[in-house]
Formats: C-alpha cells, sequence, structure tokens
C-alpha cells in the first residue's frame, strides 16, 4: 500500500509507503505499477541511479531538457536528506516556486516530479544513499540545471558542499524555460 500525497506544485506528490518494522529493522515497498498508475504517475522507468554523499553535499538542481525532459522518483535508502523540487513550467501557477521535504530511510518517503520540475537536495546526515528512477535514459546534452542558490531555496546547512558543475548552472532568472504548464500531468516543450 501506497499512500500519495499531492503537492501544491502540480504534479509532484510524496509517497509514503507502508512500513513493516520489527527486530530485524524495516521493510517496505517503493513502488507498484497499478498504484502508480491509478494516480496518473509514470510507470515506465528507464534508467536508476544512485548517489552516496556526506553531510552538507548539495546535489542540484537537475533537469533534462525536451524532447529528454523525464519523470523521475526519489527516495533515501540510508541517511535523511533535505530534498526540493523547482516547479520550471512556463504558465504554471507556481513557476519559480520550490517545494521541500524531509525524505529519510527511516520514514521510507518518496518524492515523485513529472517533466518540467528540477530537482535537488542536502545531506542531513553524516552520509546519505539517495536512489533516482527516470523515465528517460540519461542524455549529456540535454542535462541541464539551475544554479543551486539561485531560487530563493534555504538550505538547512549553511556551509554546503557543492561540484564545479552544479555552481555554474544558469541562474534562474536568467533561465528561458522550453518548459510549458498543461492542465495533465506531463507538461508540453514549447
Amino acid at each position: 500500500m501506497l499512500e500519495f500525497t499531492p503537492s501544491r506544485l502540480f504534479g509532484c506528490f510524496e509517497i509514503q509507503p507502508l512500513i513493516r518494522r520489527d527486530h530485524r529493522g524495516i521493510f517496505s515497498k517503493s513502488f507498484h505499477e497499478g498504484q502508480f498508475r491509478a494516480n496518473g504517475l509514470a510507470t515506465d522507468f528507464a534508467e536508476v541511479f544512485y548517489s552516496n554523499s556526506v553531510k552538507g553535499v548539495v546535489r542540484g538542481m537537475h533537469f533534462q531538457l525536451p524532447p529528454n525532459d523525464h519523470d523521475k522518483l526519489v527516495y533515501c535508502v540510508h541517511g535523511e536528506i533535505f530534498d526540493v523540487v523547482l516547479d520550471l513550467r512556463r504558465g504554471s501557477p507556481t513557476y519559480a516556486q520550490h517545494e521541500s521535504y524531509l525524505v529519510s530511510s527511516n520514514k521510507a518517503n518518496e518524492i515523485y516530479l513529472p517533466a518540467g520540475f528540477a530537482h535537488g537536495f542536502q545531506v542531513l546526515s553524516d552520509e546519505a544513499i539517495v536512489i533516482y528512477h527516470v523515465t528517460k535514459v540519461h542524455s549529456p546534452e540535454h542535462d541541464a540545471g539551475i544554479r543551486w542558490d539561485s531560487a530563493g531555496i534555504e538550505w538547512p546547512i549553511t556551509s554546503s558542499i557543492v561540484s564545479q558543475r552544479d555552481s555554474s548552472h544558469i541562474l534562474l532568472s536568467e533561465f528561458d524555460s522550453p518548459f510549458r504548464f498543461s492542465d495533465g500531468i506531463r507538461p508540453v516543450a514549447r
């Protein structure tokens, strides 16, 4: 059983699986095709990635440009992160706004974001392992990002550790978004 809670950013969801706990630890189901489909979410994941990061690391704000834009499912299997989604869909009532979540292995919650959103996170625990399922194969020529400190996000740890690549992304105010809001969950390219 999965519980789907819609975000105020249309198309994004926090997903809470049923957790079974006992003296051994926890057991949780992270994906169920029928329940995802019943909630209008993508089920055709093409690749799965994971990252292992230390406390204070910020990874983000990442996305892929059309025609290789993708939906993403993110969860933390070890540790805790401050997870952020940023709406990049022109015409959206929440364009350039973000939503944040505490995502942890203990809570076993997940974040689903459709194409048209940037994603990033900061590690709050000593170490965190984060899993990402995406609906399109990574395309280096369509790989893009918004600079992590240009969208008004209040990162909980002020002494952030950021890669050179993430520090060199374009500012949100300079980004000419190819994403356009539609009434459906999936955006369309302009």
